[in-house]
């Protein structure tokens, strides 16, 4: 047996009115994605259960890890896949390079872009490198990761065993905001985002950036705090040997610590320029290979939807459809081997709000063995419409796998 997940980041949505009503779902071309769908169990599944909703607890949970027992914050799982060494006494922080307004008075700031125009990995390496190099200590360091995705490493903050609450907020949540209210409560963090931004405003790389018409990486932006985290093997947990494909670090980091082999895919992006073809061929080689279980991760409709940008999102939905999910199933089928596809977002993104919400996700499961009575078009609606509702989230890989 073969399994297939492929996890479209923020997919779900509400009606949106640049799409006549529709959401990007409904909007999308996608008839593979349908053709599945019309032969799957359909359904709803709450990936968040009370939880603040976010790639990290969510891809955990459609993995089958229960957060109560295996989360311990957002950035230690992006330090496992950047390799940052941590003991049990340390803390990470996920370390956004981001665009603010540059008021003299840097609480007057406003957030423009929490990625900076999507700044490059190389060009990000010179900051982080610059970050590191004059705040950088024996008791802190910074990690460069991919594009504005970085970590800052603590090293002993957490010597009296607790947990630690930081007091900070997601960049993405807070897009064309100003930052007051939003700032880290952790007086350290707040005057190392400071000192950040004071190194880092007319660095050579975004002097450069300024004059090329690109947004500046004008401040580092610390969230996601967490401690040493561990996950039980995958493979032991379902008896099957596995990989994942993505390409970014939290779901890379996830996978080095449930024990799948990472990917890795030439010019595979966070954002609506990835290559989707390029995913779709590995993962049938990885298939070809020997693998039993395949996911899939596609960052590229959460980032349209943090970015307010409804066709875009439709587009990157109907890419991983003709690119993906298309090409994939295809080559199940055809090889005459039994399989099941399993496909959904891990959260809505909605594009009116541009960060993440927490309704119940749609899913498709499609067993090849069991051609079921599905639905039309796979649909928030759709799904909604079944009654079938999965309501604790980690236990839809019990019910792929398992069942």
């Amino acid at each position: 047996m073969k399994y297939l997940v492929v996890l479209c980041d923020g997919m779900g949505d509400l009606p949106i009115p640049a799409l006549g009503g529709r959401t990007a779902m409904e909007a999308a071309v996608k008839p593979h994605i349908d053709r599945l769908a019309r032969s799957a169990e359909v359904g709803l599944c709450d990936t968040s259960n009370g939880r603040k909703p976010g790639s990290d607890v969510a891809n955990m949970m459609v993995l089958g890890y229960d957060p109560r027992v295996y989360h311990t914050g957002r950035s230690p799982l992006e330090a496992a896949s950047i390799g940052v060494p941590m003991t049990e006494r340390d803390v990470t922080l996920r370390c956004n390079l981001v665009t603010l307004s540059e008021e003299p008075d840097y609480e007057a700031r406003t957030m423009i872009d929490y990625s900076a125009g999507e700044i490059s990995t190389g060009e990000a390496a010179r900051l982080i490198e610059a970050l590191q190099s004059e705040l950088g200590t024996d008791a802190r360091a910074f990690y460069a990761g991919v594009s504005y995705r970085h970590c800052l490493l603590l090293r002993g903050r957490r010597a009296d065993g607790s947990r630690p609450n930081l007091g900070t907020t997601p960049p993405h949540d807070i897009s064309l905001q100003k930052i007051a209210a939003h700032l880290p409560a952790d007086p350290e963090l707040l005057l190392l985002q400071k000192e950040s931004a004071r190194i880092l405003a007319d660095h050579e790389v975004n002097r450069a950036r300024r004059a090329a018409g690109k947004r500046p990486a004008n401040s580092a932006w610390f969230w996601g705090e967490g401690t040493k985290p561990q996950l039980a093997d995958f493979a032991e947990k379902y008896g099957v040997r596995g990989c994942m494909i993505t390409a970014v670090d939290l779901l890379r980091g996830i996978g080095v610590l449930a024990g799948l082999t990472n990917i890795d895919v030439p010019g595979a992006t966070g954002n609506i320029d990835t290559n989707y073809r390029g995913k779709g061929e590995a993962a049938i080689r990885a298939f070809r290979d020997g693998a039993d279980f395949v996911y899939i991760h596609i960052e590229a409709p959460d980032e349209c939807g943090h970015r307010g940008e409804p066709e875009a999102k439709a587009a990157a939905i109907g890419d991983i459809d003709r690119y993906i999910v298309g090409p994939v199933a295809d080559y199940l089928a055809a090889s005459g081997e039994a399989h099941k596809i399993l496909v959904m977002p891990d959260h809505y993104t909605p594009v009116s709000a541009r960060t993440h919400t927490a309704e119940p996700v749609p899913y498709i499961i499609y067993d090849s063995r069991r051609p079921g009575q599905g639905v039309s078009s796979f649909t928030e609606a759709a799904a909604a419409a079944t009654g079938r509702f999965v309501t604790v989230g980690y236990t839809l890989m019990d019910r792929f796998i398992k069942e």
